[in-house]
């Protein structure tokens, strides 16, 4: 009996739960940092740290999701993405939202550097993190300062492109018919990819520390390159027939509680002085290091069994891919953007920056950020979605004056 190997194209709802954790953590730190609790040396307060992990997270299913379309062209002989029509997209998943966020933000918190065309310019194209000596913090400006690691990400996917097609080149330089050979050179070039983060790390501390390298895509290559080589796993288990590499993903997905209670292990390691500092600066070389080798070993112990699973794996969906879950997936881009907007003011005007109580504030800025994601997503992200599907059905030449329903989850960030 053949075993069902892990699906590499359509809709996952278990990879949304993922993000929806994945943007739930991040909002925890975030809260955790402002009310004061992450620094509070009483109990296990310090486990909120953790929160971070969601960054890498988000990064490990970018490289899953975004690199698969250029693993199949390699294994599979498939016409791989169009540069032009990739980028298009990306663009209009990321960018609407993000526009209306900013425009909110200059209109009231911002409002006194409204007449700066440093900070427009610098918020709309994500490069806040990229420009010295500027009135904002060096993540950028309080009520935004998530939005470094959307720069890091939006950073990947324009190189993503040549990225893919260096990789391809050397996958491909074999005369082997063999799927199985060209996976394990891409897997070899992916790791070779991945390792580049290590001697980048290096340069952030030497000759002296430059903390701004570390806003900047290198430092993350190991992240992204986990989802990468996933993504080769899963399409490599779809074509070889001799079956192996499919049942080791089915092996993988059937263990997912061992592999999430090593994740946990990585969260609570990560989470501790050893990966640095209960804060996003890294000040030395060897907890930076550590930071990205825990942390990515975290994130890969959560996201693997998930991406190897076969279509309709009970236990994860049930998991992941319940109505709640979905529903959070869907609108976790909108999870990311608006939670500090919300989160940070509302302790600066409680006068409790850093004195905050999380049993109180956590579910009531929680809920607040749920509200503001799900207007973000049926007021832009889902009418923008929707545009771009009908253009594009034009564009081929379908019918483009069919209905359509609500989808159940947005496109993959």
């Amino acid at each position: 009996m053949r075993v069902a190997a892990p699906p590499i194209s359509g809709h996952q709802n278990t990879l949304d739960g993922l993000r929806a954790v994945a943007a739930l953590a991040v909002l925890v730190y975030h809260v955790s940092a402002d009310a004061g609790s992450l620094t509070n040396p009483d109990g296990a307060r310090w486990l909120f740290n953790g929160g971070q992990l969601g960054v890498p997270v988000f990064f490990v299913l970018s490289g899953l999701l975004l690199y698969r379309p250029w693993a199949a062209a390699v294994l599979d002989g498939r016409p791989k993405p169009g540069t032009g029509s990739y980028l298009w997209k990306r663009a209009l998943r990321i960018l609407p939202a993000l526009w209306v966020l900013v425009l909110v933000y200059m209109a009231t918190l911002g409002r006194g550097h409204i007449d700066d065309p440093v900070t427009w310019a610098a918020l709309l194209t994500l490069t806040q993190t990229l420009i010295p000596d500027q009135w904002w913090p060096p993540l950028g400006p309080p009520e935004l300062g998530q939005l470094w690691s959307l720069a890091v990400e939006v950073g990947w996917y324009l190189l993503l492109p040549a990225t893919a097609s260096v990789l391809g080149w050397w996958a491909l330089r074999t005369r082997s018919p063999d799927v199985g050979v060209r996976a394990k050179r891409l897997l070899i070039a992916i790791g070779a990819y991945g390792a580049l983060s290590f001697p980048y790390t290096v340069l952030m501390f030497w000759p002296g520390h430059r903390p701004g390298l570390g806003m900047w895509p290198p430092r993350y290559f190991a992240w992204f390159a986990i989802g990468m080589a996933l993504a080769v796993v899963t399409v490599w288990a779809r074509l070889d027939e001799r079956r192996p590499v499919a049942e080791l993903c089915r092996a993988v997905s059937d263990s997912w509680a061992a592999c999430w209670t090593a994740a946990a292990m990585f969260f609570v390691i990560a989470a501790t002085p050893v990966t640095g500092p209960l804060w996003l600066a890294k000040d030395l070389f060897w907890t930076s290091v550590l930071d990205l080798v825990f942390s990515g070993l975290c994130a890969a112990a959560l996201v693997a069994p998930v991406a190897l699973a076969p279509a309709g794996h009970p236990a994860l969906g049930a998991v992941l891919g319940n109505r709640v879950m979905r529903f959070l997936g869907r609108i976790s881009y909108g999870l990311f953007l608006w939670q500090l907007i919300i989160i940070h003011p509302w302790f600066v005007q409680t006068n409790r920056l850093h004195q905050g109580d999380m049993a109180l504030d956590l579910p009531l800025l929680t809920v607040a950020t749920i509200a503001a994601a799900v207007v973000s997503y049926y007021l832009v992200e889902w009418p923008v979605q929707r545009w771009s599907r009908r253009r594009a059905e034009r564009r081929a030449g379908r019918p483009a004056e069919r209905r359509e329903r609500v989808p159940a989850a947005p496109r993959p960030s």
